[in-house]
């Protein structure tokens, strides 16, 4: 079909058009801005899986020409309309690329374009830069006729962008336009806007040098007023305005009760909905202060993530006198109450299962929009496949209550408070009970943390105390005998997981993410960053060391008879976007991860422990199922508690393309693998070993599809290893010698790997 739709991909191109195939840019001396260029290109020829083949287009010429018949309507919908060569658009792009090279300062550039035609009606459209010499500044003067305006540019003269002998660029002139404006703003000029300043750029006779001179024009309220100086404002009063609409004037604020808090008046309607004390917290525009627009957005940002409000806005009216302004801070409540309620199915190995879970939130618990979660969950699967068990299905059930404190006492102790996006303090309470066949687990765990952003692409989350008591009450006989007990299938790694145990964490994680910029749509290139660091047990451990302490039957110290976790972990995780075209990019991942158990632990507990294989890691293997290092796993059913380490590599390099529709695909390359620090009987071969651990990495490679929705992304990815460190000879490299049985794997997931 594929072959038929490639032989007749102008069948659906009238008589006299042309298809457009190609549209190339050629750049003999600047190849950066052949590439910048791309951006200005007004009409695209139809895109190409993985930039190769002309997937949606095929698709859409499998379609008849009869559009009553519903299966070409379905093909046409989901396929994409031939690019019919436009000479206006190619016109616009030349003539848009020729002005984007004379702001890079090619002042004397021309685009050539010449259209070539290889097949029957198809066209290329080939575009020619002649850059030619490009100017750079050689003097920078001002025109300014209001001194205390040009005094204040001269106090940061050395934040500015232009320098003499620097490229002459207006895309670093308006740079520096908006820089201007954002500090004037800073510092009282409320009216000041972006239009006040113009540039003049006189070129010599035969040079290349430019004498640029920045004015700012005097500031005139409208037309018909004569211009005068810029005004300088300042804050006179700050006044909140809560649940009385979007408008603001004096009948609006006549219509509403008041209350005076300090120099502030609270208007309302229906009760004031916070502390006074907390519309003070949130605000940094001050009464006496300059206007400042920095300040105006922090305390829009401030109020904006109070979950208790649906709506927040600041503005500024002037006062009666005219160098005066009133601050009214807009707000609108939000619901106070909700409940939400989850179902789902699982299915675990063929073994069905449900769970619920039903949440109550309190949006404004004490009147300061903290907000109050109370979830109570529950869940029940069947197992088969057992025996000598007096059980045969699993039970979870449990409840979490948590209260977030939007800012909270932390924030006091963050320098430069003022810069803060977001902050709050979580605290959290939770108790999970699981009844298994094979023993009972109750987890009784709660933490302390505070979260902190001084800008949307970055995030900052402090674990002041984060602790988790492990108690397993009941073993089955029949799992204590075969597994905990027999000393053919001993194993300290299983056995240390199936005792009571405390955790009690501290940490800290910072996370990057690049596309939360603004214009990141346009960006070619965008990148995250996440790094977390813990460490468990030195506490307990110092406290023991300076007062004594009691030791169990394992040597471990114990904290009111409950032996403690002691290690240190970290983790770094990098991925890299680059956008190739509007249907395609390719991504790059590196995640490393290392954690030491030390002191009072010789094993790491299991939920902390790494593992390698699923549809995050290497997709050629299934969950946990490569590694650590050489270890091959044994089959047996508990194995997987084996297949864990301390430490993990991983690398991935994926290849996303639009098919169409809501249809998307994949190719990958993964690698990598998990080691243990130390030596670990039960694993041979699992041990880190610097001097050879390139020989235990493995690789695999596949291809993947994706049904991209609104909310959720559901992915299908099929892997195939190419490097086992599991075997050795022959079998160690399947990607030669390919068995499906023991090297296929198949992974359904929601959301994308990384």
């Amino acid at each position: 079909m594929l072959l038929l739709a490639a032989c007749s991909v102008t069948k659906f191109v009238p008589e006299g058009k042309m298809l457009l195939n190609s549209v190339n840019i050629v750049s003999l001396h600047h190849k950066d801005m052949a590439v910048k260029a791309q951006s200005y290109i007004r009409q695209r020829p139809n895109s190409r899986l993985f930039s190769l083949v002309r997937m949606p287009l095929y698709t859409y010429s499998l379609a008849g020409r009869d559009s009553t018949k519903w299966i070409n309507r379905v093909l046409q919908r989901i396929g994409e309309e031939p690019v019919i060569f436009s000479e206006e658009h190619a016109e616009q792009t030349r003539s848009n690329i020729e002005q984007m090279l004379r702001n890079e300062g090619f002042l004397h550039a021309t685009v050539d374009m010449e259209l070539r035609s290889v097949k029957e009606k198809t066209v290329d459209v080939y575009l020619f830069l002649n850059e030619k010499e490009r100017f750079v500044v050689d003097n920078i003067s001002y025109e300014v006729d209001d001194d205390m305006l040009m005094k204040i540019i001269d106090d940061n003269a050395d934040k500015s962008l232009l320098t003499q002998g620097m490229l002459f660029s207006v895309d670093k002139l308006e740079a520096e336009r908006r820089r201007i404006v954002a500090f004037l703003r800073d510092n009282g000029y409320y009216r000041f806007q972006k239009d006040y300043i113009t540039y003049v750029a006189d070129t010599a006779h035969h040079s290349s040098k430019i004498n640029l001179k920045m004015r700012i024009a005097p500031f005139r309220a409208s037309a018909q007023e004569e211009p005068g100086k810029h005004r300088r404002y300042m804050i006179n009063s700050v006044s909140y305005v809560c649940d009385a609409g979007l408008r603001l004037n004096n009948d609006v604020l006549a219509a509403c009760d008041t209350l005076q808090h300090k120099d502030s008046y609270i208007f309302h309607k229906d009760g004031v909905p916070f502390r006074p004390n907390v519309y003070l917290q949130n605000t940094f525009v001050k009464h006496g202060d300059l206007y400042s627009q920095s300040d105006v957005d922090r305390t829009y940002n401030s109020f904006s993530q109070l979950s208790a409000l649906r709506y927040a806005s600041v503005r500024m009216m002037e006062s009666s006198d005219s160098s005066l302004l009133d601050c009214y801070v807009m707000l609108e409540r939000n619901k106070r109450c909700s409940v939400a309620f989850e179902l789902e199915g699982t299915n675990t190995a063929g073994d069905l299962g449900a769970a619920a879970s039903v949440t109550f939130m309190d949006k404004n618990l004490f009147k300061g929009s903290e907000m109050l979660s109370l979830r109570l969950f529950g869940a029940y699967e069947a197992i088969s496949g057992l025996s000598g068990y007096t059980r045969d299905s699993y039970y979870e059930y449990g409840a979490e209550l948590s209260l977030r404190l939007f800012g909270g006492v932390m924030s006091s102790l963050v320098p430069s408070r003022k810069n803060l996006q977001k902050s709050s303090t979580l605290f959290s309470l939770k108790f999970d009970s699981q009844e298994r066949p094979e023993f009972d687990r109750q987890i009784l765990s709660g933490s302390w943390s505070y979260m902190w952003s001084k800008s949307p692409q970055s995030m900052h989350k402090l674990d002041i105390l984060d602790v988790n008591y492990i108690y397993v009450p009941w073993i089955s006989d029949t799992f204590k005998k075969e597994y905990l007990d027999s000393i053919s299938n001993r194993n300290s790694i299983l056995k240390y997981n199936y005792e009571n145990l405390l955790i009690t964490k501290l940490g800290y994680s910072y996370s990057y993410n690049s596309s939360y910029k603004s214009g990141a749509e346009q960006q070619n290139m965008v990148f995250a960053f996440r790094t977390n660091v813990e460490c468990s047990g030195n506490l307990l451990r110092g406290f023991n060391k300076l007062f004594g302490g009691h030791r169990n039957s394992d040597g471990q110290y114990t904290f009111m008879n409950i032996a403690y976790a002691q290690y240190v972990k970290g983790d770094v995780d990098f991925t890299t976007n680059i956008r190739i075209d509007t249907r395609n990019s390719i991504l790059f991942h590196m995640g490393l991860g290392i954690a030491f158990p030390y002191g009072n632990s010789n094993i790491l507990p299991f939920e902390k422990r790494y593992f390698a294989g699923g549809a995050n890691s290497l997709r050629g293997w299934t969950v946990r199922g490569l590694g650590p290092g050489r270890y091959r796993s044994k089959d047996s059913n508990i194995d997987f508690i084996n297949q864990s380490g301390d430490m993990k590599l991983n690398f991935s390099v994926e290849f996303r393309s639009r098919l169409f529709w809501k249809l998307h695909s994949a190719i990958f390359i993964d690698a990598g693998n998990i080691w243990t620090l130390r030596h670990y009987d039960e694993q041979p071969g699992g041990q880190f070993d610097i001097n050879r651990f390139y020989r235990d990495i493995a690789f695999s490679y596949g291809m993947g599809l994706r049904f991209e929705l609104d909310l959720f992304v559901f992915r299908l990815d099929a892997g195939m290893k190419a490097v086992n460190p599991a075997y050795s000879g022959k079998d160690k490299y399947p990607l030669l010698r390919p068995d499906i049985g023991r090297d296929f794997a198949i992974h359904f997931a929601i959301g994308y790997p990384f």
